[in-house]
């Protein structure tokens, strides 16, 4: 067997974060950022695992057998990490069994961000997967660690899309989105690693609100998509933080972090924490460096 490598892009939900998981149309765009997955021959049906972050400092390392992942052995690890991924091997086994056939596997995975960004180590791993097994990435991930599955669209995808489920099925087109003021948007770092599994679980308690503002979301989704101007993007992007605070029934982070930031800052995926998207006229890297925000990427710089 020869060495094999994998990418996938990393991601971005620019509209309909939570509400994506109840068929509502979501922008979404993948990034320059992503993972690599690099599969080499092993032996005694081992799989010896080794995960580096962005600055190639090891962050996972293990070794796991192929008689873990048949009998999905969780009981007895305390390490959580270990935990997913054989719960992620255990789907893809129960997809493609020929796969521990082999003698061995010896992985390594390679992040081009940082970790704790939250760009999509998991989705990035699991559309490498895919690749490399050739099975349905969207399966692997909702019979293993769930969600909407945007991200998979994301990694597959080197444009950007709007996603939709219908009747729990993923749909996902490209679509041509380079704004004319994308010199105007920049994304930060709020130093907040959200749990997305946590993120959604609260929102499925107040999903009972969502019936009526689907189709509001979905409006200022193509809305967004066909704006020629900042200003104008800005003022849909405020909207549809005023909609989302309603149904989450939590301030918008502008609310909460950046009452006095000339501009617009809106929430990205889980709310609280990761990237936001930031629209403003005048460069805001002075404004959040100031508030000790030192991770401030471009439109250009972030989006594939």
């Amino acid at each position: 067997m020869q060495n094999q490598t994998f990418y996938s892009n990393g991601k971005l939900l620019l509209t309909g974060e939570y509400v994506v998981l109840d068929g509502a149309k979501a922008l979404a765009v993948p990034t320059r950022f992503g993972q690599n997955l690099i599969v080499k021959k092993g032996n005694n049906q081992l799989i010896k695992w080794i995960s580096f972050d962005a600055d190639e400092t090891i962050w996972f390392q293990d070794i796991i057998t192929f008689e873990e992942i048949k009998n999905k052995s969780l009981s007895y690890t305390n390490n959580k990490v270990k935990n997913t991924l054989i719960e992620i091997l255990y789907q893809a086994f129960m997809q493609q069994p020929n796969f521990l056939n082999a003698e061995g596997y010896e992985i390594e995975t390679h992040l081009t961000f940082p970790r704790i960004w939250g760009l999509g180590t998991s989705s990035t791993l699991i559309n490498n997967i895919g690749q490399w097994l050739q099975i349905d990435a969207f399966e692997l991930l909702s019979k293993s660690f769930g969600g909407s599955g945007y991200d998979v669209a994301c990694a597959k995808s080197n444009l950007p899309i709007i996603y939709q489920l219908e009747n729990e099925v993923p749909h996902f087109k490209a679509i041509h989105f380079n704004p004319q003021f994308k010199e105007n948007i920049h994304f930060v770092y709020l130093n907040q690693k959200q749990s997305s599994k946590s993120a959604i679980s609260n929102y499925l308690t107040q999903r009972h609100k969502t019936g009526k503002i689907i189709s509001k979301i979905n409006t200022i989704t193509y809305q967004a998509i066909d704006c020629k101007e900042g200003k104008e993007f800005a003022k849909l992007m405020e909207q549809h933080e005023v909609i989302m605070s309603d149904v989450l029934e939590t301030k918008t982070v502008q609310e909460k972090l950046f009452p006095d930031f000339k501009g617009v800052v809106k929430s990205l995926g889980a709310w609280g924490g990761d990237f936001v998207m930031v629209l403003s006229k005048e460069n805001p890297k002075d404004y959040f460096l100031e508030k000790g925000y030192s991770t401030i990427l471009s439109y250009e710089d972030m989006v594939l």
